[in-house]
């Protein structure tokens, strides 16, 4: 049997992609969170840190979170991304101080969420997450790959356009437990209305 592929942080595995996010969570709880999306992987920590110094210049910057809001979301992501890594057979991941990898596709999650809560009022967070839960992982890739198209900066982008629509999206809208969106499906139906009209 094959030894499984060796994954950091959160699923992120360097041997099969370099492209991954990265968490870098300070010690101290009033220093803010840095997310950025890495398109190749470097494991000097100089380098990495003369990165993270570029800040608000650093175009691959996509979000800048206060301590108490990455508290608010930080054990709900964990447990979400665990029991998906733990069905693929990965290594469960956990939030500490300093740069977390994360692959891809959980880093736009995570990145679709923060940006949900980054200017909302805290009392509406629990609801975020809960609208966020009730999203299918191929919903939130595709939410995160439209809204970062149009605002995906860390600050140049913020309170602006898809970014404003993903805030009033997750934290105003309650998904009730039992109703799934039909998203997937519509997807479906307009690929079948495409390929008619281009057959």
């Amino acid at each position: 049997m094959a030894d499984s592929p060796k994954a950091l942080g959160f699923g992120f595995v360097p041997a099969e992609s370099e492209h991954h996010f990265l968490v870098s969570i300070p010690a101290g709880k009033k220093e803010e969170i840095v997310i950025l999306e890495n398109f190749q992987y470097d494991e000097n920590p100089a380098r990495l840190a003369m990165n993270l110094s570029l800040g608000k210049e650093n175009l691959n910057v996509r979000i800048i979170l206060s301590h108490p809001k990455w508290e608010a979301i930080a054990g709900e992501v964990q447990a979400e991304f665990n029991r998906r890594l733990k069905k693929i057979g990965l290594k469960p991941g956990q939030w500490k101080a300093g740069h977390i990898p994360i692959s891809r596709l959980l880093g736009k999650e995570l990145v679709l969420l923060a940006w949900a809560i980054e200017d909302a009022d805290p009392a509406l967070i629990p609801m975020a997450i809960r609208n966020w839960l009730g999203l299918k992982p191929e919903e939130r890739w595709w939410l995160y790959t439209m809204t970062n198209a149009a605002t995906g900066h860390a600050i140049y982008g913020r309170n602006k356009g898809w970014r404003k629509a993903i805030r009033y999206a997750l934290t105003e809208n309650p998904i009730s437990e039992s109703y799934k969106l039909p998203t997937m499906e519509f997807f479906k139906v307009a690929d079948e209305d495409k390929a008619w009209l281009e057959g």
